[in-house]
């Protein structure tokens, strides 16, 4: 991107990594954090004279916290629209995106970084073996590489966000609320949005709902699986699925400290589902791919848990968590080899248990996603 634009933005969760990669992806460019307030005042007092000091080659960290400042780089670009001149970071996407559609239109590439992938993190030699751990470890990588115990740090890491992100932001004010509409949200993962059903249980509007959850978003803590849409001649579910970034996030949401509690658990299914997706996403975002994530589901229940929709080609992609294989784990591959006219070798099954072929049908293990990730 550095390569075409003026301006390129880095925006990701808190804690993701987005300081550490700015830093040492371009080491030779001048570094200013604005979460520093010398360094805000410094700005703040005379952002014409700042930017005319460093006209090009500088990291601006956190920069929704001098959104003026944004107004000042616009005229310094329109001047001056050599690519490769600015890079910019913040956590809080609602604040920055909308920042930048106001003042960079046209003039700044926009990336979103995601948590470590599983890949990333075979790479390095931390990937575990235990599915239960890595659904429970999630993929914060100062987490990671501290070692920090994960409801420890997820727990500093909600109280952070409810305490510091969400007080700047109008659409939240009963924080304690909030607080349990995420961990509602959490014990929902994989389902269909309803918010009529999440504003009964906790006592509030669904357009209240609706509000918090594009908070949510704007800070890259959930993501939506959009349905399938094609006429296939019956009725089909039309809302997203919801799941979190982060399934470490998720356990801690719903009241675990440790993995061995996984076991059993009624919300272990969702996880393994969430992870794998998750990982998909991960994949085609940080290689770029013009790859998109769907799912189906019908009026009688039948359901493929991801489409994966590229070069014309879609995948169907069932994910269970169980290490024994089932011939029902096939239905609704089946179904949908039969809706689409495809040949049954079109799908595939991600589980926890050994890859290989079954039938004509490929199970791909849950800790070696690639095949899934490159078809």
């Amino acid at each position: 991107m550095l390569r075409y634009f003026p301006v390129v933005a880095l925006t990701g969760a808190r804690q993701v990594g987005k300081t550490t990669l700015l830093r040492c992806a371009q080491r030779d460019w001048k570094y200013f954090n604005l979460e520093s307030p010398d360094t805000r005042t410094l700005i703040e007092s005379d952002p014409v004279g700042f930017l005319e000091s460093h006209p090009d080659q500088i990291i601006l960290d956190e920069i929704q916290r001098v959104p003026n400042l944004l107004s000042h780089l616009q005229v310094v670009v329109d001047e001056d629209r050599r690519p490769g001149k600015f890079l910019i970071s913040g956590s809080q996407n609602l604040l920055l995106s909308e920042s930048i559609s106001q003042t960079l239109a046209g003039r700044a590439a926009y990336v979103a970084l995601p948590g470590v992938s599983q890949t990333e993190l075979r790479g390095a030699g931390l990937q575990g073996e235990d599915v239960n751990e890595t659904l429970f470890a999630g993929s914060y990588p100062g987490r990671i590489s501290d070692a920090i115990p994960p409801h420890i740090f997820f727990d500093q890491y909600i109280a952070t966000y409810l305490e510091r992100d969400l007080r700047t932001l109008r659409n939240v004010t009963d924080l304690t609320q909030f607080r349990r509409f995420m961990a509602l949200l959490a014990g929902r993962i994989g389902s269909t949005l309803d918010y009529a059903s999440i504003a009964n249980d906790i006592g509030t509007a669904p357009n209240t709902l609706r509000r918090w959850l594009s908070v949510l978003e704007a800070s890259y803590l959930v993501y939506e699986l959009p349905p399938y849409y094609n006429n296939f001649g019956k009725r089909y579910i039309k809302s997203p699925k919801l799941y979190f970034t982060d399934t470490g996030l998720v356990c801690r949401l719903l009241g675990l400290t440790s993995a061995a509690q996984l076991e059993g658990h009624f919300a272990r299914g969702g996880l393994f589902e969430n992870y794998v997706i998750m990982e998909v996403a991960k994949q085609i975002q940080n290689l770029g791919l013009d790859t998109k994530l769907y799912f189906y589901r019908d009026s009688n229940q039948v359901e493929v848990d991801l489409l994966i929709e590229r070069a014309g080609t879609i995948t169907p992609v069932e994910i269970k968590s169980s290490a024994t294989f089932t011939n029902s784990f096939l239905k609704g591959l089946a179904k949908w080899a039969t809706l689409t006219n495809q040949p049954k070798t079109c799908g595939k099954l991600v589980h926890s248990g050994r890859p290989g072929p079954i039938g004509q049908v490929e199970l791909v293990n849950v800790l070696d996603l690639t095949p899934v990730q490159s078809q």
